[in-house]
């Protein structure tokens, strides 16, 4: 475990964007996306960082990539620090293991979300109204339950808070209809694709969120793919239907600020030691399961 690293600040390319957990940098025609060990709960980024992190986030990302590559193209150049361009070499320090430069795209202005289990916001849409963004689904259904079949239920990019889940047909006013008609059946296949790489290591990958891009008119995978931040991960020896399951990611840490009675409001308070190892330990058991190292 190394010091965590919670800021960067590159002397040598300038930041085009610091979002809640990645610094984004402008490196000639490409993006830097480096991965700090920032975490964030209920859109409130926390002053204690998780060591590890966003090593994990990025080569598990990196796994994935060079997985589905022959589903969809994606936008990873390389991750390996030695193969940057020549003014980041003196940063490598920093950058080694949790950053990754990528292809410039137009990102589309949707989240592509696909659910094979229900859970979170679809949950509570489903109790509501017995449908998931449009989607009519059985009656019955319990929560937590896998899904007859994998659904693509989009969402909105909210630029502040939490994005808002919306219907196909909004997609393709948004999009048009050949595109939107290609991200669903991308993400439903590269969703399928990695469901059962993780079942054959005692994951379920209950939900997960996609981005894709345009470049020069390609369609291609851009941002994060199948981390814990992107995904709901359940281990499959203690998923039970019924109530809530026990997640490979900042479980603990919402958890912990439940049972404080936390405001949800900045400034977030600080993280015990306990939490913040039993977190890291979650990202580390996700990555060695998937990965098999």
């Amino acid at each position: 475990m190394g010091t965590p690293i919670v800021m960067t600040n590159l002397s040598s390319v300038p930041l085009l964007k610091r979002g809640k957990v990645r610094d984004i940098y402008r490196v000639d025609g490409a993006l830097l996306l480096v991965a700090t060990d920032r975490i964030s709960a209920f859109d409130v980024v926390l002053p204690t960082p998780i060591p590890d992190k966003g090593l994990i986030l990025t080569q598990l990302s990196v796994f994935w990539f060079e997985r589905t590559k022959h589903i969809v193209p994606n936008h990873l150049i390389t991750a390996r620090a030695d193969e940057f361009p020549s003014e980041l070499q003196s940063e490598r320090d920093v950058l080694e293991g949790r950053s990754m430069l990528v292809k410039l795209a137009n990102p589309l202005p949707i989240e592509c979300v696909v659910r094979g289990y229900i859970t979170g916001s679809a949950w509570k849409e489903y109790a509501a109204t017995g449908e998931v963004c449009g989607i009519k689904l059985p009656k019955g259904l319990k929560m937590c339950e896998k899904l007859p079949e994998p659904i693509f239920t989009p969402a909105t990019k909210a630029l502040v808070g939490h994005d808002e889940n919306i219907t196909f047909d909004q997609v393709v006013s948004m999009v048009g209809t050949e595109l939107a008609e290609r991200v669903k059946e991308l993400s439903l296949q590269v969703y399928d694709f990695a469901s059962k790489h993780a079942e054959e290591r005692g994951i379920i990958i209950a939900d997960t969120k996609f981005e894709f891009g345009l470049l020069e008119g390609e369609l291609i995978l851009i941002d994060e793919l199948l981390t814990p931040d992107s995904s709901r991960f359940w281990d499959m020896e203690t998923y039970e239907p019924g109530k809530p399951q026990e997640s490979f990611d900042k479980q603990f840490v919402r958890d912990y600020l439940e049972s404080i009675n936390w405001d949800k409001q900045p400034p977030a308070p600080e993280l015990p030691e306990d939490v913040v190892e039993r977190t890291r330990q979650r990202y580390w058991e996700a990555y060695r399961r998937l990965c098999g190292d």
